[in-house]
């Protein structure tokens, strides 16, 4: 299914020519409006005639977190406030929070971009989704709220916590599409079968999940848990909030719209614009927005580019899935190590359930990894034979996964904390 098929199919070299168009009017339209942006370009002598084709877009510095934090709370608005209609904002945990404004046109073009994703999940006007993610400033709720909206589906606005009514309304609702996080769906899950409810006896079929990376480990088994397809979605409050890019339901890469965002993959150390397939962060250009248009922002994402069309027919590029952040790599005795590596080999080894926390610590001098695990039944803790064996066989298969030693420890049920929002898996001791 296609919510927009012209632009979903659109040639390659059309995409390129109405991104030209539209990146011009963009650089313009920031040189001219944001004192952020004119500053920025004035000082290395560009200016909005330089770009003369995409491959100009290279040559503009990147835009970072700090930029919008620093120019708290408007200055990075390209419009009046007046005209800026809705707020959202990060939860500023490492300071100031960085806000995102919209135009009336924005929000309209919002909505048509997460209609885009969810169709191409499968989602109907038949449809009814239950939003479990938390309102309020944070952007992901509201953006499938209207997207489902638009198409025609029911909305049950839920929101996240209280999991036990969840379930209950869930049931009594018939909900057809879950939207939530991985790690709260999985929990969802498990307190179903607390209450005596199989979840795969549910009427859901359509997992529309996001917020935080997964593994496809970890997709696969919520496919099972609910008997659902499980599919991911993309997307940053400072550049629109979900809507970015999403799976089709080949899942062979989430679908970036390139009408309204131009990707590129760069070397996070040095920069540099890496080729099509290479592994490096995504750095994203708006090019249709009104209230807060961005520049080359760099998401931290570690992912690659694959612009050959998909079997569903897109032609839009797609993005793999995100690998892990450059600001959530850890650093351990000299290797980079991301929590999706860990998960991805613990999701493959049975007798352990899809519940973890990552602890780093410094002990004379030198970094440790250690790893609690929950067993998947408090009977396997009785036999030690099996306990160690099961250990050996974990530490072996993160040993070739991370080129490192670490310390596994294995836990009863129900022991790790839970969580309604992102998953916080990691625990840093070292500072």
């Amino acid at each position: 299914m296609f919510w927009s098929k012209d632009l979903e199919c659109m040639a390659r070299e059309d995409m390129k020519s109405l991104q030209l168009e539209r990146l011009k009017k963009t650089v313009k339209k920031v040189y001219e409006n944001v004192p952020f942006y004119k500053d920025r370009l004035s000082s290395i002598g560009f200016d909005p005639n330089h770009i003369k084709t995409l491959d100009d877009l290279k040559n503009i510095p990147f835009t970072v977190k700090d930029d919008l934090r620093d120019n708290y709370p408007y200055n990075m608005f390209a419009v009046p406030i007046k005209e800026i209609v809705r707020l959202h904002a990060s939860s500023g945990t490492t300071g100031k929070p960085t806000v995102v404004g919209y135009t009336k046109k924005d929000l309209r073009i919002w909505s048509e971009l997460v209609a885009r994703v969810v169709v191409e999940a499968g989602a109907t006007e038949d449809d009814i989704a239950q939003i479990s993610f938390g309102y309020g400033l944070f952007t992901g709720a509201f953006g499938l709220h209207y997207g489902l909206e638009k198409i025609g589906a029911t909305v049950v606005p839920i929101s996240t916590g209280n999991t036990e009514r969840q379930i209950m309304l869930m049931r009594d609702f018939g909900s057809t599409i879950l939207v939530s996080t991985p790690s709260y769906a999985m929990y969802m899950a498990e307190v179903s079968e607390k209450l005596g409810f199989d979840p795969n006896e549910s009427n859901l079929r359509i997992g529309l999940f996001g917020s935080e990376a997964s593994t496809d480990e970890m997709l696969q088994e919520l496919e099972k848990k609910w008997g659902i397809l499980a599919t991911e979605n993309y997307g940053l409050s400072e550049l629109m909030g979900p809507g970015i890019s999403g799976n089709c339901h080949i899942k062979s890469g989430m679908h970036i719209a390139e009408d309204h965002f131009i990707p590129e993959i760069i070397d996070p150390d040095t920069g540099e614009v890496l080729p099509p397939g290479e592994q490096g962060e995504l750095v994203l250009t708006t090019i249709t927005r009104e209230g807060l248009p961005i520049l080359r922002y760099r998401t931290r994402d570690i992912t690659s580019l694959n612009y050959e069309p998909c079997k569903c027919g897109r032609t839009l590029v797609r993005m793999d899935k995100v690998q892990g952040r450059t600001d959530d790599m850890l650093i351990i005795k000299g290797v980079n190590v991301f929590p999706s590596q860990i998960e991805g080999v613990l999701m493959n080894i049975d007798d352990v359930a899809p519940h973890y926390e990552i602890v780093v610590k410094r002990e004379r001098y030198l970094d440790t990894l250690e790893i609690n695990i929950e067993v998947s039944n408090a009977e396997l803790l009785e036999s030690f034979s099996h306990l160690e064996s099961l250990k050996e066989k974990i530490s072996s298969q993160l040993k070739i996964a991370l080129q490192i030693d670490a310390r596994v420890n294995l836990v009863e049920p129900q022991t790790l904390k839970r969580f309604e929002g992102k998953a916080q898996r990691v625990v840093d001791l070292r500072s």
